[in-house]
């Protein structure tokens, strides 16, 4: 049985930080309503005239030289983005030419917070095809070009950040070992942008209106978040035989703290095994997974229990069920 394993990745999050403090002088807020209701310390921005593209391009390079794999055998590039830099053409065209990896077909995934892992597991089955040997996932997103920083509610969430996996096959077991994903378009109405498709294409009203920014309606979406979260890691746990134990890491959508907490309450894992770093980048959509891998790195080894969780608009969600492919410290 073919399979397909994470060999390596890269990550980017701009320089600029935006604090809570700085947020307060926008909006009627302060850090303290900020860290207890969300758990947001701070935030990266991507400066004027720079695209999620961008972000990839610097992930990708990084992935590439630390695996010292040739951009020219990369078969596919797919990024998953809810904030590509154009309507067309696509982010991940413009990543794979930056990048070199112009023998690969390219294309962007969009599941808004939960498209890393739709992208992941899209990438997983090219390379289960046996027709593919090196597929990269790219992951991340420009929130802050799509927040209204005159809407309390919303502005103090999102931040800037991107991500970038290798897939390659695998006889082993190990690798991406089960998937599940759902969604409910009944959620429509309760995370969404306005206007900028083609259903309510731009005009001066729409501008004027704040309607190509986030619309979130935040008690409706938490309430659907912190379920469906839990309810598609835990069943992951359960069909593949885990117990708490099994698990070595818990990998979860940084939207909010409390979200992270009842999922990580709901498999019966410690804190010291879930991953956290929404203290300092905010919700980056879906860059929050592979950034998280990126920076815990170091800390896997070979053959660790990973369970990925995530929600986001649509409504999207899933978990996956990950068995790490090499020693971090050794990469």
């Amino acid at each position: 049985m073919i399979n397909a394993v994470i060999t390596g990745i890269g990550g980017y999050v701009p320089n600029e930080v935006l604090t809570n403090e700085d947020i307060s002088k926008l909006v009627d807020t302060t850090d303290e309503w900020i860290l207890t209701r969300v758990g947001i310390k701070e935030r990266r921005v991507l400066g004027e005239g720079l695209g999620t593209s961008y972000m990839g391009i610097q992930a990708v390079n990084q992935l590439i030289e630390k695996t010292g794999v040739n951009p020219k055998e990369i078969e596919a590039v797919i990024c998953a983005t809810t904030t590509s830099d154009y309507p067309f053409p696509t982010a991940a065209s413009i990543i794979g030419y930056h990048t070199g990896c112009t023998n690969a077909f390219t294309f962007d995934v969009q599941g808004a917070c939960a498209g890393f892992l739709y992208a992941l597991e899209t990438g997983a089955n090219y390379i289960r095809s046996g027709h593919y040997k090196k597929i990269i996932v790219v992951a991340g997103d420009k929130m802050t070009s799509i927040t209204n920083y005159t809407d309390r509610t919303t502005c103090p969430l999102f931040g800037d950040g991107c991500g970038a996996v290798l897939l390659e096959p695998t006889t082993e077991k190990i690798g991406i070992m089960d998937t599940l994903l759902r969604t409910d378009g009944s959620g429509f109405s309760h995370l969404h942008m306005k206007a900028g498709g083609s259903a309510h294409p731009a005009s001066h009203e729409s501008v004027d209106n704040h309607e190509h920014t986030v619309y979130q309606e935040g008690k409706h979406v938490f309430k659907y978040a912190v379920s469906y979260m839990a309810d598609a890691a835990a069943e992951v746990v359960e069909r593949n035989g885990l117990t708490n134990e099994d698990v070595d890491w818990v990998v979860p959508h940084q939207a909010n703290l409390r979200i992270i907490d009842a999922t990580a309450k709901r498999l019966g894992v410690s804190e010291d095994k879930v991953m956290v770093n929404i203290q300092k980048y905010g919700n980056t959509s879906a860059g929050t997974i592979p950034l998280c891998l990126w920076e815990w790195e170091d800390k896997l080894k070979k053959g660790d229990n990973l369970i990925l969780a995530a929600f986001g608009a649509g409504f999207t969600w899933g978990s996956v069920y990950l068995k790490w492919g090499y020693d971090g410290k050794k990469a």
